[in-house]
């Protein structure tokens, strides 16, 4: 009962806004000095764990990614290749709505983080959807959900994380992720003309006098594409671990950046400031959520939920959705970086104990953990949304615009566990 007070204690401080390392870390060391079975002795093994942090190769992609992210967040790519790919669309009803999709598809398989995706896409798409006379709740609903499909399409730092956190293969992750995500977007592009379909007003045809040419088409399209291919590619065919494919990536951002002639000095101190500020919060998250499963296991906080879903339920699609359920439910309050380093190490043994297939709970997971970024009122995307549309849409348009959005992602993670093959149709 005391590891299960501490896990509250925790959840407590994180909806009162402390930092998230130090409220793990703080709540490790006040159980542990107050409870005498544990004391401060427990933290020997600390300065060990952190050291396998350190020189764990797998986490070493999580910088290299979000460096390659920043790079092409800089390049003008995203805006070149959102003009082109409407010019696709053009005359057809939801015709732009179903380029932003496309293109946070493209941006999420070339960058994989959510902030820079969705603030380009706000910056540069909601203005042309507003001028076109989209609905305000399906533009901002549209933007928000296209910036979060980095979380699920590959390289995904959610899927770094938890191939690291539940020891399985992030290559094999990235594979079992492609089927998954595809569905996802197919999911939104339906919505969108169905949409459009129903109600007209909602998302007329774009009308545009520019024209934009072949070669101007498969200029902005093709090297995002080459690079994509050219990363996960070498993951897929065994050529590449993640981490080397993400040095390669940051090779090849800095090559689209000069070829946009958008490389700088001042945009390599910006990727370099960001990259080091977001790794940081990451690693040092990590850090206090190793103090704080420390004392949790000392305490037998492990034991006992294996104890209460093994012999106490039993079932394993019970347990299956719990899980998803407190998942989904704890995505409304917090991140998915403490979700991952604090609730999943818990369902992990269970997992095994179950012997449920590791890689298929994962994408279950990453599915589950991407509402986390559109679930208010603490969604990350619908702040980086508001903050970069500023008053051209409300806080409650954007709410409003996400939940069929939401929905949709669990239609997704429905249909991922009625059909498993979906996860390993590439693996």
């Amino acid at each position: 009962m005391i590891a299960l007070i501490m896990f509250l204690v925790a959840l407590a401080l994180l909806l009162f806004g402390i930092p998230v390392a130090f409220a793990f870390g703080a709540v490790a060391m006040i159980f542990a000095f107050f409870t005498p079975d544990v004391g401060f002795e427990v933290f020997n093994i600390l300065p060990f764990r952190i050291y396998g942090i350190m020189s764990n190769s797998t986490l070493m992609a999580v910088p290299l990614f979000i460096m390659m992210g920043l790079i092409l967040e800089k390049s003008g790519m995203a805006e070149k290749l959102l003009l082109s790919m409407s010019s696709l669309f053009k005359g057809v009803r939801g015709g732009l709505g179903v380029s932003v999709v496309l293109v946070g598809a493209i941006l999420a398989a070339s960058t994989g983080i959510v902030s820079a995706s969705v603030v380009m896409m706000s910056v540069i798409a909601l203005p042309l959807m507003l001028k076109a006379g989209y609905n305000k709740s399906l533009a901002g609903g549209t933007i928000a959900s296209s910036g979060t499909l980095g979380q699920i399409i590959p390289p995904s730092i959610i899927l770094i994380v938890l191939g690291d956190v539940m020891s399985v293969s992030v290559g094999e992750l990235f594979m079992g992720a492609v089927l998954p995500g595809l569905v996802l977007v197919g999911l939104y592009i339906v919505y969108i003309l169905i949409r459009a379909f129903i109600n007209k007003e909602d998302a007329p045809a774009l009308v545009s006098e520019e024209k934009v040419s072949v070669f101007e088409l498969l200029y902005a399209i093709i090297p995002p594409l080459l690079l994509m291919v050219a990363v996960l590619g070498s993951i897929f065919a065994g050529i590449a671990s993640p981490t080397e494919s993400a040095a390669f990536g940051v090779l090849g951002g800095f090559i689209l950046a000069t070829i946009n002639k958008t490389l700088s000095k001042k945009m390599v101190k910006y990727a370099l400031y960001e990259t080091m500020k977001l790794s940081g919060m990451i690693f040092m998250i990590l850090i206090g959520a190793t103090a704080f499963s420390l004392v949790f296991n000392e305490l037998g906080g492990t034991d006992l939920i294996l104890e209460f879903f093994s012999e106490d339920i039993g079932d394993v699609w019970v347990f299956i959705a719990i899980a998803m359920l407190s998942i989904f439910i704890l995505g409304f309050f917090i991140d998915f970086i403490e979700i991952s380093f604090i609730i999943v190490p818990i369902l992990v043994p269970v997992m095994h104990a179950f012997g449920i297939d590791p890689i298929w709970f994962a994408i279950l997971i990453a599915l589950n953990l991407q509402a986390s970024f559109l679930t208010p009122p603490f969604g990350l995307s619908l702040f980086f949304l508001k903050g970069a549309a500023k008053d051209s849409i409300t806080t409650m348009q954007i709410y409003k615009g996400v939940i069929p959005f939401i929905l949709l992602q669990l239609v997704a993670l429905a249909l991922v566990i009625l059909f498993p093959d979906l996860v390993f149709a590439f693996i």
